[in-house]
């Protein structure tokens, strides 16, 4: 099914039947999409946001102090939770139904005249292609794109919106980029491109890896180390940032004074190259409003503390357990019931030790289950490596298996005697708050 006039539900079987879970690496294609549709990203400026972890973060931090500064922002979260609509979002809204839709009708014609050149564009690669469209037509100041995975041959990389933002590297996604954080760095430190301001909050060999690429393309590079961290409550952090003071960040985790350090640079570099003049006061008041869902999110369920994080690579895994040692005083007693479910194309040996060093998590029930995805491990595994990683860092845990994550979270907030994390899979934290959280945003239309 293709052309104008698909419902939302054809739109949406159109994208899918693609694979939501395959990846095809290469510019190629998309750039020969975007040039059917007259190369609409060419009327849109901003930032190009790549890195392991941190680029939502950074985006939604951004967004919410340019949107309090007054400007139209574009913003591209991935992966999407509960609707493929969160990937497309302006002024902080996703993209209508119908106009989702209306865009899928008008670019899936166009896939099937690339896909005789240079084979069907990936699933990604059309979201790439509805997502610039959409900009283009929107209105916007400026938009900030979240790389998708690497750098190098991403799809988004089709686009240079003047600044590049590189917030970290660290081992994943190795299949595709490298065995080594310098292989992976290469990757994505392409997406500086000649006549950009560049943004890193890299360090180490990635760090130097970064600076080279700058020093080649003569761009230049403003490094911003992590803020200095002044305390945190139940719900922000407050860090100190030169020029501003003590700031509250409405983003849980240790890990976002980092995250704000690169925001602020990021937002001097769209200062700089004429794209936003973001002041004092809108910055303060977007940190502390900035919300990015299923990120340390914390929901209430049945009476009980949910918190949801995506948690899928061994540094995600280590922010969580940092923030669940600094959260725990500020959550309800009892011991933690950890809902977790990964991919078996992942590290999740590295990412469970990193977990577990937390002595927080000494006697948590854990329930190992699996999502309704090829690359899912399977819970009986998961199960195992979560024993291994207890055994071997000497945590005491209730390891158990439950088949689908509906089934896990009825076990979870049926026996838990305190919190409920659920964590491990951004694909988990989706369908679990697709359940728990009713936004109205977010509601799909259902087919009559």
């Amino acid at each position: 099914m293709s052309g104008p006039g698909l419902t939302y539900a054809e739109a949406l079987a159109a994208i899918e039947t693609r694979g939501r879970y395959g990846i095809r690496l290469g510019l190629g294609r998309v750039r020969a999409l975007l040039r059917e549709l007259g190369n609409p990203q060419l009327g849109v400026r901003g930032a190009l946001v790549a890195g392991t972890n941190g680029k939502g973060s950074v985006i939604a931090l951004a967004s919410s102090a340019l949107r309090a500064a007054g400007y139209r922002v574009g913003e591209t979260p991935k992966p999407h939770l509960v609707t493929y609509r969160e990937r497309i979002v302006v002024d902080g809204r996703p993209i209508e139904p119908a106009a989702f839709a209306s865009l899928v009708g008008e670019v899936l014609p166009l896939t099937d005249r690339v896909a005789r050149r240079r084979g069907p564009p990936t699933e990604f690669e059309l979201l790439t292609a509805v997502m610039f469209l959409h900009f283009a037509r929107s209105g916007l100041d400026l938009a900030l794109v979240e790389v998708g995975l690497g750098g190098r041959l991403d799809a988004t990389n089709a686009w240079d919106g003047g600044v590049a933002a590189l917030t970290n590297v660290g081992m994943d996604h190795m299949a595709q980029l490298g065995p080594t954080i310098g292989a992976i760095a290469r990757e994505k430190v392409q997406i500086v491109k000649r006549g950009d301001l560049a943004v890193t909050g890299a360090d180490g060999g990635a760090l130097a890896i970064m600076r080279r690429r700058c020093k080649r393309l003569d761009v230049p590079l403003e490094v911003a180390p992590p803020a200095p961290i002044l305390g945190w409550t139940r719900d922000a952090l407050r860090v100190d940032l030169p020029g501003l003071g003590p700031v509250d960040v409405g983003l849980r985790g240790r890990h976002q004074a980092a995250n704000v350090a690169v925001v602020e640079a990021l937002l001097d570099a769209l200062g700089s190259v004429g794209l936003a003049s973001v002041p004092a006061d809108a910055r303060r008041r977007g940190y502390a409003d900035a919300r990015w869902p299923g990120r340390l999110e914390l929901v209430e369920a049945a009476g009980r503390e949910v918190l949801l994080d995506g948690a899928h690579n061994e540094d995600g895994a280590r922010a969580l357990a940092q923030a669940l040692d600094d959260l725990r005083p500020h959550l309800a007693g009892g011991p933690l019931t950890v809902v977790w479910a990964s991919m078996a194309d992942k590290d999740v040996a590295a990412t469970l030790r990193a977990v577990t060093a937390t002595p927080t998590l000494d006697d948590a029930s854990v329930i190992a289950t699996a999502v309704d995805v090829p690359r899912a491990l399977l819970p009986d595994a998961l199960a195992a490596a979560w024993r291994e990683a207890a055994r071997e860092t000497g945590r005491r845990l209730d390891v158990r298996t439950a088949p689908t994550p509906e089934a896990a979270l009825d076990a979870a907030l049926a026996t838990a005697a305190g919190p409920v994390v659920v964590a491990g899979s951004l694909y988990l934290v989706g369908e679990v708050r697709a359940r728990l959280v009713d936004d109205p945003l977010l509601r799909d239309p259902v087919p009559a």
